[in-house]
């Protein structure tokens, strides 16, 4: 029977990559957002709902999205009648359950996912188990104290690590003071309490700023009545509230190069800008054009320049973070302490000549045909289809969104990635982070 159903599951996802997703959406009566996917080969449901609360609304506390997300698991209030639950507890309770939650925080948003069976008993009980981990974490403060010191010992380990020094030294030039540049470090993370975690879940956690994704076998119905389920504990209001604006990811004014000097035996180079957000209408153009700068491996032209022209490097790679607000375009590599500076020139180069001239014809069909041929491997469990579902909902894309994508991308010539990359990067303006590099 398990073999049949996965079979069927299989069979099924791969006719509605071929021929459409079917993406139903709604909104509540308290403001919640829902997207369904229905999928009934499996009795089983993902659900996934998302608040805009991520690191970027940390505002003086930086790590305070992250660290109420990771304290949502460590247990739960009493509710009514049911008596309140350690973090042991809630543990023992999803076992007995054989349901995973998960909670975590991103730049941009926090997620409460939930996978269970559909069995009416065990999706009941699993829905109404999230509802309370999602509106009554208990923050226990002991627990929060341990969580602490071992985040604190984690940042002096990585601290260490030349790769993680080159990161952030780049991720700070490249955003500066707005909150995608903010690093989580000892001294922010001592400033944080159970109290002001209890208040960033109040002020980000209400049904009119929620967003639920669904992928699974329930139809509108079924799904409509366990999101109301899911959201029933958080609080209702007569008008949602609206967080504060946040600054806008500003563009670079000039080149910078820094040199960070480190034991390494290898040095670390990242080079970049602030790149797009992902609502941008190129996005789909510099998706295409990036897979055949840095993005495609061993066929893209950085590889051939950096790594087989010149033996620089065995890994290089550039790729756009598109994210609510402006992300980063970034390329990355490491290479020897003495050649560090050849290899800075050569990426350099490459990346100047495709802004300027863009991409081959041939390269064009070459990366069109890898992204649309892979396009169904995308979406060929549960899991991808959430994830796909998910940044639909949170990036207000248009629900055909994924029925259209091979159209668009398809229809994109050499001539449009190159006019996009020329719009939105500016190599005479992108930071240089060196690390490592011998003097």
């Amino acid at each position: 029977m398990k073999r049949f159903l996965f079979a069927f599951s299989m069979a099924w996802l791969h006719s509605i990559a071929s021929a459409g997703i079917p993406i139903q959406h709604w909104t509540l009566d308290n403001g919640a957002q829902v997207y369904l996917v229905e999928v009934p080969g499996l009795p089983m449901v993902d659900m996934q709902v998302e608040f805009d609360a991520g690191s970027r609304r940390d505002g003086s506390f930086n790590g305070l999205s992250s660290a109420t997300a990771s304290m949502m698991a460590k247990g739960v209030k009493a509710v009514g009648n049911q008596a309140a639950m350690d973090e042991n507890a809630l543990g023992e309770a999803w076992a007995d359950l054989g349901a995973q939650v998960n909670a975590s925080s991103s730049s941009d948003r926090m997620s409460l996912s939930l996978r269970s069976l559909t069995r009416p008993e065990l999706l009941d009980a699993a829905v109404a188990l999230a509802a309370r981990q999602l509106a009554h974490p208990s923050f226990p403060n002991a627990i929060w104290q341990n969580e602490r010191d071992r985040w604190v010992a984690s940042i002096k380990e990585a601290n260490t690590k030349p790769a993680t020094v080159a990161s952030r030294t780049y991720n700070k030039a490249l955003f500066g003071d707005h909150p995608y540049g903010a690093e989580v470090d000892e001294a922010s993370l001592k400033r944080i309490d159970t109290a002001q975690m209890a208040k960033f879940h109040a002020d980000h956690f209400k049904p009119c700023m929620a967003k639920v994704s669904i992928v699974g076998a329930v139809n509108r119905a079924q799904a409509q009545e366990r999101v109301k389920q899911l959201l029933q504990h958080l609080p209702v209001e007569a008008s949602c509230p609206v967080l504060p604006a946040l600054p806008e990811v500003q563009p670079l004014k000039a080149a910078q190069t820094l040199n960070l000097p480190f034991e390494s035996a290898q040095a670390h180079v990242f080079i970049g800008q602030p790149g797009i957000a992902r609502q941008h209408p190129d996005y789909l153009a510099l998706t295409v054009g990036n897979y055949v700068l840095g993005g495609g491996g061993f066929v893209s032209r950085l590889t051939e320049q950096v790594r087989e022209k010149r033996g620089l490097s065995y890994s290089v790679y550039s790729y756009f973070g598109a994210w609510q607000q402006t992300g980063p375009f970034t390329v990355g590599l490491q290479t020897r302490p003495d050649q560090a500076q050849q290899a800075v020139k050569v990426a350099t180069e490459v990346v100047t000549e495709f802004v300027k001239y863009g991409p081959t014809d041939k390269e064009v069909k070459a990366a069109k045909d890898f992204l649309i041929g892979g396009f169904a491997l995308r979406l060929d469990s549960n899991r991808k289809l959430m994830d796909n579902l998910s940044n639909i909902a949170w990036y207000n894309l248009p629900l055909d969104y994924l029925d259209t994508w091979t159209a668009q991308v398809d229809k994109l010539t050499a001539k449009d990635i190159q006019q996009a990359f020329a719009r939105n990067l500016q190599p005479e303006r992108m930071v240089t982070v060196i690390l490592g590099a011998q003097p």
